[in-house]
């Protein structure tokens, strides 16, 4: 999974084709917050497909297994 985003986005790249954009916020010390009610859809071409609760946590069970102490700690509300 790639990871990338900005002051108020973060994307997560599943590298098969699905990309999903959330809306969060980039705090003081490296960490960023995810707002999952803004894991919505995918990003074209998939833009049409719903993206179910299982998928999301599947994202957030890799993303917080990904981390290190060298990377911006991303949580999820």
């Amino acid at each position: 999974m790639k990871i990338a985003g900005g002051m108020n986005y973060i994307k997560f790249d599943l590298e098969n084709g699905y990309v999903i954009k959330a809306e969060g916020e980039m705090l003081v010390g490296r960490k960023f917050v995810v707002y999952t009610d803004t894991m919505k859809t995918w990003e074209p071409p998939h833009e049409n497909e719903k993206i179910s609760k299982e998928q999301i946590e599947r994202i957030i069970r890799e993303v917080q297994k990904s981390m290190s102490e060298n990377t911006v700690q991303i949580t999820f509300e």
